[in-house]
């Protein structure tokens, strides 16, 4: 639900090279299936899902609010990382990651704008950081030293953990001493349990159940720290949306409406329309986590972007050492073809 952002590892250069693989393959002709040399608009846009959710792109298709474009669904991720360099790379036409992900991705030449947030922070949809009720760690310092269960390196667990330590008043040389440790999501709470980790980072119908099991007490949230914000955006390669402008509209509009349509509809009315989702696209997927659905968590009105959303991440980026060119917020986003645009102006 961020190219990672990796201690003392080798992501920018990864994240380079992905840049690299990506502009040779939009040079050579290769992968994006985005123009035919007719004139005609691609229509048809490959993607990747989650197992048992339904993302705003999939809502607002199955709503008719995508017009003449179909979703090709190619398979299932796990890592907004990895989904954005998919799209980066032209095996998918749109992808999703933390935005801090997309700012890394972007500073090593990635040729990929985000277009409109797709999740993000609220009262009712954050991650939490939980500990045993009984575990002597009740502070930042006492984390140093410790295992923190994440989902993947790099994204938005192990940014929002970062910045608590930081306002906590953690060093660089500290922090770099607490430990972010992959534990598949669904194993994280059995994990913690079992004594494997010391923190684990749990929301959604995880972080519920856990705490319905009882015996867990949480550390700090990124609600806490930072109230409701979109975290995350859709990103579209420039070449795409160059070849592909009705496209790119159509598609970022019926995105954004769908977005409202599930801040404005009774929860039970968008959980009963997801279930139906999940069932008709015959994927041989659980339904049962999808009952639990609040919100997307998404602060702007119709997914539109605000410069906070990606400021805060270039900050802390650049406070890691760990972005070292200049990148500018219209390289890294833009609210063009959002129908809410208007509300800031942008």
């Amino acid at each position: 639900m961020f190219c990672p952002i990796r201690r003392k590892s080798k992501a920018l250069g990864v994240a380079a090279a992905l840049a690299v693989t990506a502009l040779t393959a939009v040079a050579c002709g290769g992968g994006s299936g985005s123009g035919s040399g007719s004139g005609a608009e691609q229509t048809e846009l490959r993607y990747q899902g989650s197992v048992g959710q339904v993302t705003p792109a999939e809502l607002a298709a199955d709503l008719g609010y995508l017009g003449p474009i179909t979703l090709k669904w190619i398979g299932n991720t796990i890592s907004g990382p990895q989904d954005i360099q998919a799209t980066t790379t032209g095996d998918t036409d749109f992808g999703g990651a933390f935005n801090g992900a997309i700012i890394k991705l972007i500073a090593a030449g990635a040729p990929i704008k985000s277009v409109i947030s797709y999740y993000g922070v609220d009262k009712d949809s954050y991650i939490g950081y939980f500990v045993p009720e009984k575990s002597p760690i009740s502070s930042a310092r006492d984390l140093i030293g410790k295992k923190i269960g994440v989902n993947t390196l790099g994204a938005h667990l192990e940014a929002v953990l970062d910045a608590y330590l930081k306002k906590q008043g953690l060093s660089t040389e500290e922090i770099k001493q607490v430990v972010p440790t992959v534990v598949p999501p669904v194993n994280t709470e059995q994990t913690l349990r079992a004594g494997q980790i010391d923190v684990a980072a749990l929301g959604g119908i995880l972080r519920d159940k856990a705490l319905e099991r009882g015996g867990l007490r949480q550390l700090f949230s990124d609600y806490e720290l930072f109230g409701t914000f979109s975290a995350g955006s859709i990103v579209l390669r420039n070449d795409f949306i160059k070849k592909n402008p009705k496209t790119t509209r159509q598609f970022v509009d019926g995105v954004a409406k769908a977005i409202e349509w599930s801040k404005t509809q009774p929860r039970d009315v968008v959980v009963a329309r997801f279930e139906q989702i999940i069932e008709k696209r015959g994927r041989n997927e659980d339904k049962t986590a999808i009952k639990f659905w609040k919100s997307y968590g998404i602060a702007g009105q119709g997914g539109r972007i605000q410069d906070q959303e990606f400021t805060r991440w270039i900050d802390f980026l650049r406070d890691r050492g760990e972005l070292k060119k200049n990148v500018a917020l219209t390289d890294l986003y833009t609210n063009e073809f959002n129908p809410f645009r208007a509300a800031t102006g942008s």
